[in-house]
């Protein structure tokens, strides 16, 4: 199952759910882009040099763990889980993300994972439209600006105004950048959770598989 939408829409916590849920693997794409970034800010590359950019995300030992229980990702042997979420990396993960070679490394380590995994839930912003155009169900999980806002502020205790100006030029990148940029897909269901709970948004999430028969009730 294929899951794209904006930052703050709830994408990673209903991931997670859902694949407990369904005993499926999980894949969080943004997380892989993070870690890359991580390496490229540890190595003081220019951000502006993607041709460096490139050579470090290729040579970085990036590992990658699917239970949705504990997903975990480590680069180089060193445990990053708690430094890609950092602000640093935040700021700069889009500028990395727009790299082609970048994307392309990536896009085919997805293709492998899902390949390996047979039942997973991969979520990002590119899922349906490019890694997994063949998925049995894709959803856009979207929600208002000012939900967004007000939940990732609450994750990392900032002002929302704040946020909300951080996740406006987030958007903005990951929406116009050449290639690979965020989108709907054609056959994506829109999910709008500004007024669901996590459990809706799941169990929404579930009947949707169930009719198209990927889930038995």
């Amino acid at each position: 199952m294929a899951v794209d939408g904006p930052s703050g829409s709830g994408k990673s916590t209903v991931s997670r759910r859902l694949a407990a849920a369904l005993g499926a693997a999980y894949l969080d794409t943004g997380a892989m882009y993070r870690a890359i970034t991580w390496a490229v800010l540890r190595s003081g590359v220019d951000l502006g040099d993607p041709a460096t950019i490139a050579k470090v995300a290729g040579e970085v030992d990036l590992r990658i763990g699917t239970d949705p229980a504990h997903p975990h990702f480590s680069a180089d042997g060193e445990d990053v889980d708690a430094a890609i979420r950092g602000p640093e990396v935040t700021s700069a993960v889009s500028a990395v993300a727009a790299v082609p070679a970048v994307r392309e490394l990536l896009v085919n380590r997805q293709r492998d994972i899902i390949a390996a995994a047979g039942a997973i839930v991969v979520e990002g912003r590119d899922i349906g439209q490019v890694v997994a155009p063949d998925a049995d169900l894709k959803v856009y999980l979207t929600a208002s600006a000012l939900e967004r806002a007000r939940r990732r502020s609450s994750e990392h205790d900032t002002d929302v105004q704040a946020t909300a100006e951080a996740l406006a030029r987030r958007d903005h990148l990951d929406s116009t950048r050449k290639i690979d940029p965020l989108q709907i897909a054609p056959d994506a269901v829109v999910l709008d959770s500004t007024e669901l709970g996590i459990d809706e948004v799941v169990s929404t999430m579930i009947e949707l598989l169930r009719a198209k028969g990927v889930v038995t009730p």
